[in-house]
């Protein structure tokens, strides 16, 4: 089988996915555009050599509807050759476009693609594409359906962890990240917005808050309680797991993801398509995975798909050096890093969604990105990344620098 190497990774910075956010004025496309032109222009790439471009994006509606990956590769110039296909497996779809993009060339059809996603989460609002697993009875009753905020709530309860707990470790998301953008650990990668006029609207991940503490985060009161209570979804919550008495509701705007636009771009190709494009890489894919997990818990699916996807490549935990692990929920993380015993110092060391921002569609490839400059900047040789998903599921991708 051929294997697939990635050449290069970009991605915007993160803007606050709100009418006064820096980004609510960029489409979509423009978002994505930015991130394609800019794998282009920095590579010097021939677009000649690319077969598709692979775009996660979660609510593909209105302005990012209609393909929004063939639109973006017009609009970055990449030629009326190129295609495009935009996939949706909600939260990790930056990843499984990623995924997708280099089966394409371990399969021997492709030999160079692009992968990444894209969300305007201030403009194309979530869950406006609606979708049958809230909505129809047939469905939603028997897979327990639930906000996924308290399937998180539920995670904490059942695994026992308390408020300081989520509260503590997204206290050290914004550390974290603050850390990474004082240190310049970002710099090659984030590629900054720009306007009609090539002035730049944004050039940083505007949704952290480096000052966040623990008596700040006190102050705040759990968001999900009356979606459990008066929703009637802690009934839900207790219907599929009876050992819990009551939900401990411990997540909030502080612990919890954020709301952000941003897109991502991802090159990759086989060697011999490197060596035609004049590129060394970066990073080989040593190994992906898909799986379903309990629609309850819902977000328990990196804990499953990891196991999965280890023994598909022939390794254990401790062959993998760093982790990535999507910042859904503070309690996603938590609930990971017990399942295996794992050091924090492995996981998420530059920081996570909680202190950046989850833009939907182009977390997985953000992440992805984000791990090969850490293996690159530490010398370090494997990584693992891996996203929780809604109705259960869970993507993860293993790497391994070059």
């Amino acid at each position: 089988m051929t294997q697939a190497f990635i050449y290069d990774h970009v991605r915007t910075p993160r803007g606050r996915g709100k009418p006064d956010g820096s980004l609510h004025e960029v489409t979509a496309l423009a978002l994505a555009t930015t991130a394609l032109k800019a794998i282009k222009e920095r590579n010097h790439l021939d677009t000649h050599l690319v077969d598709d471009v692979v775009l996660g994006c979660v609510d593909p509606v209105g302005e990012a509807g209609g393909d929004i990956a063939r639109a973006a590769a017009l609009a970055a110039g990449y030629g009326n050759h190129v295609p495009g296909v935009q996939i949706n497996r909600f939260c990790a779809s930056g990843l499984d476009a990623v995924n997708f993009a280099s089966a394409q060339v371990m399969a021997g059809q492709h030999d160079m693609t692009v992968a990444g996603g894209v969300e305007s989460m201030s403009r194309v609002g979530i869950g406006t594409s609606g979708g049958a697993w809230p909505a129809d009875p047939s469905i939603a009753i028997p897979s327990y359906f639930m906000p996924q905020g308290v399937s998180a709530d539920l995670i904490a309860t059942k695994y026992g962890f308390s408020r300081d707990d989520v509260d503590g470790y997204a206290v050290e998301s914004q550390r974290r990240s603050a850390h990474s953008w004082e240190e310049g650990r970002f710099t090659r990668s984030v590629v900054p917005v720009k306007d009609v006029n090539g002035l730049t609207i944004l050039d940083w991940d505007e949704h952290m808050r480096p000052t966040t503490d623990m008596q700040g985060l006190a102050s705040l009161k759990p968001s999900f309680v009356a979606m459990g209570q008066q929703g009637g979804f802690d009934a839900v919550a207790i219907q599929a797991h009876p050992e819990i008495e009551a939900i401990n509701h411990v997540h909030h705007a502080g612990n919890s993801s954020g709301i952000v636009d941003g897109a991502a771009g991802v090159l990759i190709g086989s060697r011999a398509a490197g060596e035609k494009a004049g590129l060394k890489p970066r990073a080989k894919i040593r190994a992906f995975a898909n799986i379903g997990s309990e629609p309850a818990l819902m977000l328990t699916g990196p804990v499953d798909v990891t196991k999965k996807v280890l023994a598909r490549a022939g390794m254990t935990l401790s062959d993998i050096e760093l982790f990535e692990i999507n910042e859904a929920f503070a309690s996603v993380v938590l609930r990971f890093c017990q399942a295996f015993d794992l050091d924090m110092d492995r996981v998420n060391v530059c920081g996570g969604a909680i202190a950046m921002g989850h833009p939907l569609g182009a977390t997985g490839a953000m992440i992805l990105g984000t791990v090969i400059d850490e293996l690159e900047r530490t010398g370090k040789g494997t990584a693992l990344v891996t996203l929780c998903i809604g109705a259960g599921m869970g993507t993860a991708t293993i790497l391994e620098r070059v």
